[in-house]
C-alpha cells in the first residue's frame, strides 16, 4: 500500500466525519462513537494475528487493509492525522 493511498483513505475518511452520508459504515462507526471504533480497531488486530499465524497471504493482505482503515477512523476520530503519527516516527528514528 502506497502512502499516496493512506492519505487518499485518510481524506475520505475526513470528508465523511464532516460531510456525512447515508448508508456510510465509516459514518456508521463515527456514529457510535469512539469505543465502537477502539472495539473494531481490537477485533482487527485480533484477525491480523490469526492470519498471520495461518491463513492464506491473501487473506493476511486483507485483514491488514481493514485494520489499517478501523485505524484510520480511530485518528480522525482523535484528531490525529497521519502526519502527526510520521512526524513522531521521524523523531524517534533521529535519535
Amino acid at each position: 500500500m502506497s502512502a499516496d493511498m493512506l492519505q487518499q483513505l485518510e481524506k475520505i475518511i475526513l470528508d465523511r466525519k464532516q460531510n456525512p452520508q447515508v448508508g456510510s459504515y465509516t459514518n456508521r462507526l463515527f456514529d457510535e462513537g469512539i469505543h465502537k471504533i477502539a472495539q473494531k480497531v481490537g477485533e482487527e488486530a485480533v484477525e491480523v494475528i490469526v492470519a498471520a499465524l495461518g491463513q492464506t497471504r491473501d487473506l493476511q493482505i486483507g485483514e491488514l487493509s481493514d485494520l489499517f482503515y478501523h485505524t484510520l477512523v480511530l485518528m480522525a476520530q482523535l484528531g490525529i492525522s497521519l502526519d502527526d503519527v510520521g512526524a513522531e516516527l521521524t523523531r524517534r528514528h533521529q535519535k
